[in-house]
């Protein structure tokens, strides 16, 4: 058991001896109440040393954890509360507390769709009634970009635990472009979320490639237990989407410097949220700005540019101009046929 959930054990027994105002307690009686408390809860045989336990009611008193426990000693060595009706286990969230709490207890519950943070239900139910209890304000300040009918958020919990374990992956996919799914081997390395879809970036086992598998197209996935896994030894992983707009991207595939063209209106939202890390602004204009980054040239750069319309425009590199150029034209036709 780790050692913060032994004190913690720990300070709810002694919290719990010093509710019983029918017994006198000295030091001896409650490292004795403690260790038969951590035998019969933990199997621990080593007991609990005196000084573990002045340490402890030095803990409960101050204001370390918020407790402030009221512990005072009579006639020179009896613990007892001062206050009769004290217990660790009711004692006030500071008001100042009760804010950050609030605002975790909200952002939490953004999860709660998600089967990996099923866990945090309880807890959060824990939190909630624990602020209600000292507030019935039921703002809402904070709102997460999230889709509840997405699908494949099932597969976070098992992929995840098949990347830590290193397991062998037999997946049932099925693509958008696909009459039927198709099952193949992959070796699971990393979970990757981009703009509220899941992907799984993997190497498949009939060509040693990288693919990215969307979660949302799985539709099997089980542990195939009669190949050894290949671990990701040819590429740094945290550093594998640095230099890229999204997930599309290949092994090896080179970056590009996009210089790019911002209007005015447009100018301060791009230098406050920068379109990739490596944004620099080159020029600064009564007409705007530009900016350059070095990125791969991928389909989700081409959407990101496009969305801006008139706003952006690409200077170079000459192929990715000639690029948007041609959707843009595209577009327009679209209207003109109307």
């Amino acid at each position: 058991m780790p050692q913060n959930k032994l004190a913690l054990l720990r300070y709810r027994i002694i919290d719990k001896c010093l509710q019983n105002r029918f017994r006198k307690w000295t030091l001896d009686d409650l490292i004795e109440a403690v260790s038969d408390g951590l035998y019969e809860y933990e199997g621990i045989h080593s007991g609990v040393s005196k000084r573990t336990i002045q340490l402890d009611i030095q803990t409960l008193r101050s204001d370390k954890l918020g407790y402030h426990a009221p512990i005072k000693v009579v006639e020179r060595k009896f613990y007892v509360y001062e206050d009769p009706n004290y217990s660790i286990t009711n004692s006030n969230v500071r008001d100042q507390d009760v804010d950050k709490l609030r605002e975790v207890v909200s952002m939490l519950n953004q999860f709660k769709g998600f089967n990996y943070f099923e866990d945090l239900g309880e807890l959060v139910g824990r939190l909630e009634d624990k602020i209600h209890k000292q507030s019935n304000s039921e703002e809402y300040y904070i709102d997460f970009e999230k889709n509840e009918m997405l699908r494949g958020l099932e597969w976070i919990d098992p992929l995840l635990v098949s990347i830590k374990k290193k397991k062998v992956l037999s997946i049932g996919y099925k693509s958008f472009k696909a009459r039927q799914k198709s099952e193949n081997i992959y070796y699971p390395y990393l979970l990757k979320e981009y703009r509220n879809r899941w992907f799984l970036l993997a190497r498949a086992d009939r060509n040693n490639q990288l693919q990215l598998l969307a979660l949302d197209r799985m539709e099997t996935v089980e542990e195939d237990q009669t190949r050894f896994f290949r671990p990701a030894d040819d590429f740094v992983l945290k550093d594998f989407f640095s230099d890229v707009i999204g997930v599309t991207k290949s092994l090896g595939q080179k970056t590009s410097k996009v210089t790019l063209a911002i209007d005015s209106p447009t100018s301060p939202y791009i230098i406050t949220k920068p379109l990739h890390n490596s944004q620099e602004v080159l020029r600064t204009g009564p007409e705007g700005i530009i900016v350059s980054i070095q990125v791969v040239l991928n389909f989700e750069l081409e959407r990101l540019i496009l969305g801006y319309g008139s706003r952006v425009k690409v200077l170079s590199p000459r192929w990715l101009k000639k690029r948007i150029e041609k959707e843009l034209n595209a577009a327009v036709e679209l209207y003109k046929e109307e």
